[in-house]
């Protein structure tokens, strides 16, 4: 009897610890890849109506887990999931590159659409190099620019890639970028760990024309240098682009789990990692961090806790104390729990593990999971997990420190009107623009006749766009009197001082 109370002990103490430590600012978001159709649509041949009827589906599934970002892929192999005068439409859409979809829609439009909708923020991912998937140059539309331009491609290890040396390359991907930007509502603009291609065994990168062509002071002896370079020009490029038409738009990276090993570099981590972000991908992240040319950076740590040659723990504080003071989100390995062929992936659930581990490191400030497929499939009872102690209330993104935002207006006129049995509560909507234009509304309830802690997010009922909600909708979460006030959250995600209280009994 006494072992028993001893482990309930050790379990409440355990998830007060979680619970304890709930953030109201969290980053909550999951990769939808839509590359080989991953995520999303589950099929290339699907009718438009399903492909909507899925993302409204997996954005539902999201939503009841809290995810507050998802972030998706919508140029995965120099193709468009929107209409684009630059790029075909993607085969992995329409089963066709180059064809639209029938009937037509928007799918980039629909998403951020439905997504905003549910107070989710869009980050659009973009692989900037990767041109085709395998060797199979005829899959490409006839109006693809490499038709147009060969010279601006190389073909390595049987796949067709932009060549990352090349003016022209820079100036093509910050066009792509300018035209999602101005045209989408997008939050975010998101790079993985793609640049440089993963090295093939015996086989050189094919750039030394380029290399000629451009070298811009680097010797022979420096081509390294002059590939990362290439990749650094083209991050800071594109940073100034986004912001010179949406300053509110964050760049974001998510790059391979380790940048050096310290036996390559003291800087690096006590990893012994088979690939470097420095070395291999020519990503010299560190220089974007300390530079700020990127404004939050999501180290893919898809490595179990206590691996021998990349562990997640070493992993997680060499992050923590190497981000430069900007946002730090850990991505997570959510398809490594159906995988099943390591024991550490089995039980106990390893994210949970991971997850308890980022709470130590208050630099962290959220995680990606990946994929949504896997995700929303609730294995090891993961998303149990998060709903009912580390997800258990709503969180709000975080504000970007790289970014000077403005401050958001001040709901206005918040009030009860009452008919018969109904309640609503409803204030002015806050009509403001550019980057103060409001991306939502948070609505706070707290017990008696006062205002309480607005950093504690247990006290958030909901996010919403609407500026009015049915109180009928929360009779069963409170009873008693309740006093509510209302926030307003802008794009840079300010949250505005609160209206004042209004009380009821509930």
């Amino acid at each position: 009897m006494r072992f028993k109370i001893i482990l309930i002990s050790i379990f409440i103490i355990s998830n007060l610890t979680v619970f304890s430590q709930h953030k109201k600012r969290e980053m909550r978001a999951v990769w939808i890849a839509s590359v080989a159709n991953i995520d999303w649509p589950s099929q290339r041949n699907l009718s438009s109506q399903k492909q909507r009827d899925e993302m409204r589906k997996l954005l539902d599934q999201m939503s009841a887990s809290k995810i507050n970002t998802i972030i998706i892929q919508i140029r995965p192999t120099a193709d468009a999931f929107y209409p684009s005068a630059l790029e075909p439409w993607s085969n992995w859409l329409t089963g066709k590159q180059g064809t639209k979809p029938n009937p037509f829609y928007d799918p980039l439009q629909f998403v951020i659409d439905e997504a905003h909708k549910r107070c989710i923020e869009v980050h659009v991912w973009l692989n900037p190099y990767r041109v085709t998937n395998n060797e199979n140059i005829d899959l490409l539309n006839k109006n693809h620019l490499y038709y147009k331009n060969k010279d601006l491609f190389v073909k390595y290890g049987g796949k067709y890639y932009f060549d990352p040396g090349l003016d022209e390359t820079r100036e093509f991907l910050n066009r792509v970028v300018e035209d999602i930007v101005e045209r989408y509502d997008v939050d975010a603009v998101h790079f993985d760990d793609y640049f440089y291609p993963y090295k093939v065994a015996n086989e050189k990168f094919p750039d030394d024309e380029s290399f000629k062509r451009y070298p811009r002071g680097y010797s022979p002896n420096q081509k390294d240098d002059w590939r990362r370079n290439n990749v650094n020009l083209i991050i800071s490029e594109l940073q100034q682009t986004i912001k010179s038409i949406k300053p509110w738009v964050e760049f974001g990276i998510s790059p391979f789990g380790v940048w050096r090993n310290d036996n390559v570099d003291p800087r690096g981590s006590a990893t012994r990692a088979g690939v470097q972000n420095y070395d291999d991908l020519y990503a010299d992240i560190l220089k974007w961090l300390n530079e700020g040319t990127i404004d939050y950076v999501v180290p893919q740590l898809y490595w179990e806790i206590g691996k021998k040659v990349a562990d997640y723990e070493v992993l997680v504080k060499w992050w923590s104390e190497n981000s430069f003071g900007k946002n730090l989100y850990i991505g997570l390995y959510a398809s490594a729990l159906e995988n099943g062929k390591i024991k550490a992936w089995t039980t106990p659930n390893e994210l949970i593990r991971q997850m308890r581990m980022n709470q130590q490191y208050p630099q962290v400030d959220g995680v990606a999971f990946f994929s949504a497929k896997t995700f929303v499939k609730n294995l090891q009872g993961l998303n149990d997990s998060l709903v009912n102690s580390f997800y258990k209330y709503p969180a709000i993104c975080p504000v970007n420190r790289n970014i000077a935002g403005e401050p958001s207006a001040q709901p206005q006129n918040i009030k009860i009107l009452k008919d018969h049995n109904e309640a609503y509560l409803v204030w002015d909507a806050v009509n403001e623009e550019g980057g103060c234009k409001i991306k939502y509304y948070v609505v706070y309830a707290f017990k008696g006749k006062k205002v309480g802690d607005l950093n504690d997010p247990s006290n958030i009922v909901l996010c919403t766009t609407e500026n009015c909600i049915d109180l009928k909708e929360i009779n069963q979460k409170y009873k008693g009197y309740y006093t509510f006030v209302v926030t307003a959250i802008n794009l840079y995600k300010h949250e505005s001082v609160p209206s004042y209280g209004v009380t009821r009994k509930i």
